[in-house]
């Protein structure tokens, strides 16, 4: 049923298929205190799938090269600085 580039094994040897669920685009921006220019540990993350759909979460390091990604309510478009002059995406 399935072509054999789409097959992998998992750690435990289990043999699976790669399924796409979504495809799209995203943004990924941090936050930066206005007075000292120093960036915070989060960053915020938005996945907007082809079909317009979007879905966001804060983004957390925890130990050593991991991340915690948190499921947060889409809050409608907003504003971020690109380095040159502010852009709003979805």
């Amino acid at each position: 049923m399935y072509p054999e580039e789409v097959f992998t094994t998992s750690r435990k040897g289990v043999r699976e298929v790669r399924v796409l669920i979504d495809s799209g685009k995203f943004f990924r921006y941090k936050y930066v205190d206005p007075e000292s220019g120093k960036a915070e540990e989060k960053v915020k993350i938005l996945l907007v799938t082809d079909g317009g759909r979007v879905e966001e979460f804060f983004v957390f390091p925890v130990k050593g090269s991991k991340f915690l990604f948190v499921p947060q309510e889409y809050k409608g478009r907003r504003a971020v600085w690109d380095g040159e002059k502010p852009i709003i995406i979805p």
